[in-house]
């Protein structure tokens, strides 16, 4: 039996497009992916607040509501439960510049209109994260944007959802380029100074994702890492990527199987998952992959994921200690990696 629950976004199984090429598989209905995701064995589904609710743009606050119970159904009828909402900012006109560090009052207001009603999409689906990837809350052109306001407008705008919904947690995903040149908060220490400044530190956490951390040259799990010390992880994405550059979200620990690994175990040595936090595995399908296997990297991250649960199970703490005591590291790295070699 697996140590975690894992949930998966209805954008991991994508049309394939990417900023060189056009979409190469069809696009899939959202009921068609629930009941795959939960064949496939997931517990969670993971939600921007426009794939629960499209058109959201077009509705008002009593409608946008009606629309998120009609995929709270969904979810019911399936078996599985909403892990968080994100509002997708980046995607509008309005937020070219930014949503919350924008240089314009009204865009600003917008992005907070989206992020109201984010809460009220999650508690629709039973929920009570708002995960904040902050896209676009940086700059390409440093000038342009007083940081120090900048950060202060964050910090603003994160305690105007703490004070819209007292049950809420909002997690900050961080990452440090792209699609912005510079971002204000791009590793898991600025999510804790972030969280140190709102009106209620205990609800303001991080969302780790994998790929996030290697664009930072840093390691993964060092990040979980520094999170678990605060006591301030409150979801992960596991996925791979092949060095730094554009955000691959390849299948969990395919490029880096030892990287993996360590991730997995920073994540048991902790206990993570026991208040009931999800292991998202933020994945998507290679390109040329054919729609008939869209759902091949969901499936292989699960099964990689596992595996290295049960690596981390039977890994010899004991041999470990005295290779420490002894300060014998050489024997200590190639017992990891015998380990992870053998069947």
């Amino acid at each position: 039996m697996s140590r975690f629950k894992y949930s998966a976004g209805p954008w991991n199984v994508h049309s394939g497009a990417d900023a060189f090429g056009p979409p190469v598989r069809d696009e899939i209905a959202f009921v068609t992916k629930v009941k795959k995701f939960k064949e496939i064995g997931f517990d969670a589904i993971q939600f921007h607040d426009d794939d629960a609710v499209p058109n959201i743009n077009d509705l008002n606050e009593d409608q946008i509501i009606k629309e998120a119970q009609k995929v709270k159904t969904i979810l019911d009828d399936h078996g599985l439960v909403a892990e968080f909402v994100a509002p997708r900012l980046w995607m509008d006109p309005r937020t070219i510049d930014g949503g919350y560090t924008s240089n314009r009052a009204e865009d600003r207001e917008f992005a907070m209109w989206r992020s109201y009603r984010s809460i009220d999409i999650a508690n629709a689906l039973g929920c009570n994260n708002i995960v904040l990837w902050l896209a676009r809350e940086g700059t390409y052109v440093y000038e342009s944007k007083d940081p120090v306001i900048s950060t202060k407008r964050i910090i603003e705008a994160m305690n105007k959802m703490l004070e819209y919904d007292k049950n809420i947690r909002v997690l900050i995903e961080t990452k440090p380029n792209e699609p912005v040149d510079i971002s204000f908060c791009p590793t898991m220490g600025h999510t804790m100074a972030l969280s140190s400044a709102s009106v209620d530190p205990d609800r303001v956490g991080g969302l780790l994702e994998t790929a996030h951390a290697v664009l930072a040259g840093l390691d993964p799990a060092n990040e979980i890492a520094f999170a678990l010390a605060f006591d301030k992880l409150f979801s992960v994405h596991l996925n791979d990527q092949n060095g730094m550059k554009y955000d691959q979200d390849k299948a969990f620990a395919v490029d880096n199987l030892r990287r993996g690994f360590n991730q997995v175990k920073v994540l048991m040595d902790n206990n993570y998952g026991s208040r009931g936090e999800f292991v998202g595995l933020d994945v998507k399908a290679i390109r040329t992959q054919n729609i008939e296997n869209s759902y091949r990297h969901l499936e292989n991250s699960l099964k990689i994921a596992k595996l290295l649960e049960g690596k981390v199970e039977r890994f010899d703490n004991k041999f470990a200690q005295q290779c420490i005591d002894a300060r014998d590291y050489e024997a200590l790295e190639m017992y990891v990696v015998e380990h992870l070699m053998q069947g």
